[in-house]
């Protein structure tokens, strides 16, 4: 049999302790499972790869997608699928024209997102996503990928030591003006995005979720992850102290972000995946009068440190069902 051509591999960036690009990867050598295998322990060293100029097509995004483990379903029932029959586990995100609109330094946004890992709110995190970019907008529409092994090591020591051992509490939010930790220092939210009823009622039924502030890879690395989105506070701590602590690791996670991270601006060609375990990524935001769509595959694959605070109402309803 022969073997499909090799793919090429290079650094993401300058300076970047993460990360990497692959490029000339096609579908015919997906087919190959050392050419997987190897590309899921490079994924597993460097935290991040950004597939430059390959194919812009469902088979080709599911095919990279299952290198890295099984997906899994959105555990939000709110967020669009694309086509749950032919393409299960790939979500719709799309920032639609005067919808989810903030004014940050003076600037309106849509679809600004603040760093943060997925899934937060949830007792269990997903290993990672695969992004496309199906629609781009001019200006803006960036996403920024910023890894929590190289900020561990970044953090000022006091700091560190502080946050370390703590737990945060998250809730799903997904309103800007629930934002209560790491706000840029001019923000306030200008149109709030439409939330469907089925939503609201999900959320009634859940519990917070619970993640450690800091864990340890199986490496013995040590990763940072905080999310600011959705975090209600500390675990045990929900004071005016406890949330000082955490407003100041998340404002120290916004100035480090300007120094030690990756911001991707979308191309035709390329596909994303990030470790959702290590990483935090945020999103730019763009012109409001513009809409921009991309297509997301959720990868399987916990952790296993995430918990709920108590048992959620669905659970409960399951379990009586049993």
């Amino acid at each position: 049999m022969t073997r499909p051509h090799a793919f090429t591999v290079s650094p993401l960036g300058e300076g970047l302790p993460f990360g990497i690009r692959i490029g000339a990867l096609t579908l015919a050598m997906l087919e190959d499972a050392d050419t997987r295998q190897q590309i899921d322990a490079l994924f597993v060293e460097h935290g991040m790869i950004v597939f430059e100029e390959v194919e812009q097509s469902d088979e080709m995004q599911l095919a990279i997608s299952s290198c890295f483990g099984p997906l899994k379903e959105h555990p939000v029932k709110a967020v669009s699928r694309v086509d749950s029959s032919r393409l299960p586990g790939v979500i719709e995100i799309r920032s639609r024209r005067g919808q989810g609109i903030v004014e940050v330094d003076g600037k309106q946004l849509s679809h600004w997102l603040p760093w943060h890992f997925d899934h937060c709110y949830n007792d269990e995190l997903n290993r990672a996503g695969v992004l496309r970019s199906v629609e781009r907008v001019e200006e803006g529409g960036i996403t920024g990928f910023l890894d929590g092994v190289a900020l561990y090591r970044m953090f000022p020591e006091d700091l560190r030591a502080r946050i370390e051992g703590t737990e945060v509490v998250y809730k799903l939010s997904t309103q800007y003006d629930r934002l209560k930790f790491g706000k840029p220092a001019r923000y306030r939210m200008v149109e709030p995005k439409p939330i469907p009823a089925s939503f609201d009622e999900q959320v009634a039924r859940m519990s917070r979720a619970i993640h450690p502030s800091v864990w340890t890879r199986a490496s013995g690395e040590k990763v940072l992850h905080v999310s600011a989105y959705m975090a209600e506070g500390l675990v045990g701590d929900e004071t005016p102290e406890g949330d000082a602590l955490l407003e100041a690791v998340c404002q120290e996670i916004n100035r480090l972000g300007g120094a030690c991270s990756y911001h991707h601006k979308w191309r035709e060609g390329d596909m994303v995946i990030w470790d959702n375990t290590r990483m935090l990524h945020c999103v730019s935001g763009n012109d409001p009068d513009e809409e921009r769509l991309m297509y997301r595959t959720t990868i399987a694959g916990d952790y296993r440190l995430g918990r709920w605070e108590t048992t959620p109402v669905e659970q409960n309803s399951a379990d009586a069902m049993a």
